[in-house]
């Protein structure tokens, strides 16, 4: 029986790590086209890259369509240095800022971007979040 049990928890283990790993290139990609978009100035392409509760916030909060909130920002620029992916979210980290994605029907989507560290109690302040 305890071999049994052994095996169940060294397969669940082994079942579990093997999913992370599996999303991050699709986690990347959605990051990575995100910060393509900002870097280009391309408001518009951003702005479908982000959860729709992201969007909805930014509108909300500057009172104007997304795009153009966007080019209002002040986001990072830069590629993608590295992505950690914890099942369905993900950070991307970037050379000064960090954005966080969820993964979501129709894939991987930008949930609070131009994030900076700010405390241990606190630990990010993002221009965008969903």
């Amino acid at each position: 029986m305890q071999r049994v049990v052994v095996g169940v928890a060294v397969a669940t283990m082994v079942w579990v790590a093997g999913c992370t790993p599996a999303a991050e290139p699709q986690a990347r990609a959605a990051a990575a086209a995100f910060q393509g978009a900002v870097d280009r100035g391309d408001s518009t392409a951003a702005c479908e890259l982000l959860s729709e509760a992201a969007r909805e916030n930014l509108e909300s909060a500057s009172v104007t369509r997304c795009a153009e909130a966007l080019t209002r920002l002040e986001l990072p620029t830069g590629s993608v240095a590295e992505v950690a992916v914890w099942g369905g979210n993900a950070q991307g980290r970037l050379g000064s800022g960090v954005l966080f994605l969820a993964e979501f029907g129709s894939g991987w989507k930008v949930t609070a971007a131009g994030c900076t560290f700010r405390s241990e109690k606190l630990p990010y302040a993002c221009a965008v979040k969903g």
